[in-house]
């Protein structure tokens, strides 16, 4: 953004008056204006003479004739021409606008050389060369250009420009030629204390798009030791948190200052959900709200992520908080229901604590409670999605025709598909517990769409449920074949071997596979470490399972963490972990099909 739009605009025609102020960008400033105290001004001098005569006139008006008639290519030679003689950047301009138009960014790139060479001091002919040398991809050219316009911006502005070059060269194709340009341009500002965080920061983003993680690494050590208290190599290290684990410690090491600013802290958060921590991100949240105790969206968040974790209690404790800082938002009377506007936005996120404040409700078995919080979004605001729970909640008390009615029938913003309208029936009628009918549906439909690898999938899930191993094992590895990247699919026929003792070996490699598609995903984890019991290896499991219950603490995980320390004798421990399970879930079919078989009462 420092260094400008790629798009180079200009006048639609030359003015008549050329002195014009160019468009105000980074490294720009307007032409001083001739001040009443100098001798020009004290003097009534005569005008001076334009440039645009009668002959150049014409040859402006002949080039914008062969445009209008078809031929840009001469029109950009007249234009060309006429820029060179006048000297104005309006007319180079004018003549790239053409060559764009055109699409011929050579043409364009070659306008931008001779603006240069003809008026080699104008900080926008420069801008513009290295604007199209990017657009064109030409980064042969690039580094050179590049680094004249960083070191001719202020001082006082060149950190920002600096800053903003990996976003300036993200549409290059090769990353790895654009991170030598950034070396280059950019050597000389790594030792420099104004600048070096900056330039150290943006090369790691350079080499991280490159694929080059440990010089990316490399790179934000050495920005973070620089600046400890800059906010750019910490996003940074979140990006590099993937393929760089060891890049959360300059995320932690910020955050345990007493400045770290609350964006920060939420962009940490957001990474560890998208990397299934959710204890660690609720974690971060309790110190989030803690700083700032008025901050809604942190408490929003803490809420749902705790209601996520099985801790109704404490989410509906902080959905609260919520509410008492963030009023119901008033409908605009006129406003459509998808319009993106920041009031709209408010909205949805109020509409959105609404349903996870329902669901709290209803995992305490609070039905009504769970319906009223459902209500309180508008109709005109619902999705297919809230349709679906507010008919789950009708079936589980008895009401199943008229839930199915309503996410068949019923209107929901967005104007679903069938296919969202099936899915949301067959998930009603699992809610109902009528399996074989949920079957049925996705069966009709998978048999008209048989590519549809995310309908099969579903019907696998209810094979399972019915007992049908057979049949669910050939709809897994049928969406094997459609989608050879769907980690769930390996897991799923994976856990179902292992759980039933069936082909232990066969279990683990599917498994495998799954772990190396999602290696974050706890759920997963549990998988290989439920498969490493079942074949003995009681040690290797238990760090599995405590790893997965580290990061998601769901009732299931914690079943097979009991069995396992059960197993090795740990029996008060295992005890623990069934009660915790137990408080969390008190139905869950694993914890209460697990100490049927042992014979234990907790």
């Amino acid at each position: 953004a420092a260094l400008g739009a790629l798009a180079v605009s200009a006048p639609a025609q030359p003015q008549a008056a050329p002195a014009a102020a160019a468009p105000s960008t980074p490294g720009s400033a307007p032409a001083p204006a001739a001040s009443a105290s100098t001798p020009a001004a004290a003097e009534a001098a005569p005008v001076n003479n334009s440039w645009l005569d009668a002959p150049m006139f014409y040859e402006l008006l002949l080039g914008e004739m062969e445009i209008s008639t078809g031929h840009p290519a001469d029109g950009f030679e007249v234009m060309l021409d006429a820029a060179r003689r006048s000297r104005d950047g309006a007319v180079f301009q004018r003549a790239i606008e053409i060559a764009v138009q055109g699409r011929s960014g050579d043409r364009a790139l070659l306008a931008a050389k001779a603006w240069r060479q003809t008026l080699p001091q104008s900080i926008e002919a420069l801008r513009t060369q290295v604007q199209l040398l990017v657009a064109t991809e030409k980064l042969d050219e690039l580094a050179g250009p590049l680094k004249e316009l960083i070191e001719r911006q202020p001082e006082a502005e060149r950190s920002p420009v600096i800053a903003g070059l990996p976003r300036f060269l993200a549409g290059v194709h090769d990353k790895a030629q654009a991170l030598s340009v950034g070396q280059t341009a950019l050597a000389s500002y790594l030792d420099l204390p104004a600048t070096r965080t900056a330039a150290r920061t943006s090369l790691g983003r350079l080499a991280a798009a490159a694929q080059q993680s440990d010089l990316a690494m490399s790179y934000l050590q050495q920005a973070h030791q620089d600046d400890p208290a800059a906010a750019g190599p910490v996003l940074l290290a979140l990006d590099l948190m993937g393929p760089k684990p060891e890049a959360e410690t300059v995320v932690k090491d910020y955050l345990a200052r007493p400045d770290a600013l609350a964006p920060l802290r939420l962009a940490y958060v957001q990474s560890l959900e998208q990397r299934q921590r959710l204890v660690d991100a609720v974690a971060q949240l309790r110190l989030a709200v803690a700083q700032q105790p008025d901050m809604a969206q942190a408490w929003l968040s803490l809420g749902a992520l705790l209601t996520e974790l099985q801790e109704p209690r404490e989410g509906i404790q902080a959905l609260d908080r919520y509410f008492a800082l963030q009023a119901a938002p008033a409908a605009e009377e006129g406003a459509a229901a998808d319009e993106d506007t920041q009031a709209d936005r408010l909205r949805r996120t109020y509409d959105y604590a609404c349903v996870v404040q329902a669901d709290a409700h209803e995992q305490l078995g609070d039905l009504k409670e769970a319906a009223r919080w459902l209500d309180k979004v508008p109709p005109e605001r619902t999705d297919l999605a809230l349709l679906v729970r507010r008919a789950s909640l009708m079936a589980r008390q008895g009401q199943v025709d008229a839930g199915l009615a309503l996410v068949k029938n019923g209107a929901a913003r967005g104007n679903p598909d069938a296919r969202a309208r099936l899915l949301a029936q067959t998930q009603v009628l699992r809610d109902a517990g009528r399996q074989q009918a949920a079957f049925d549906l996705l069966g009709s439909a998978v048999k008209q769409t048989p590519e549809d690898s995310g309908l099969i999938y579903e019907q696998a899930m209810l094979a399972e449920q019915l007992k049908q191993y057979d049949t669910m094992e050939t709809l897994l590895r049928e969406v094997m074949r459609l989608k050879a990247d769907d980690a769930q699919a390996y897991n799923a026929l994976g856990y179902s071997l292992a759980e039933r003792g069936v082909r232990l070996d066969e279990a683990l490699k599917l498994i495998q596979q799954a772990v190396s598609l999602a290696p974050d995903d706890p759920f997963i984890l549990d998988s290989l470490g439920w498969v490493y019991y079942r074949q003995g290896r009681a040690d290797d499991a238990l760090k599995l399972l405590r790893q997965s219950y580290a990061a998601r603490p769901h009732a299931e995980v914690a079943t097979h963490l009991g069995e396992v320390l059960w197993a090795l004798g740990r029996h008060d421990e295992a005890l623990r972990y069934w009660r915790e399970a137990q408080r969390r879930e008190r139905d869950n079919p694993a914890l209460r099909e697990t100490l049927q078989r042992l014979k234990v009462k907790l």
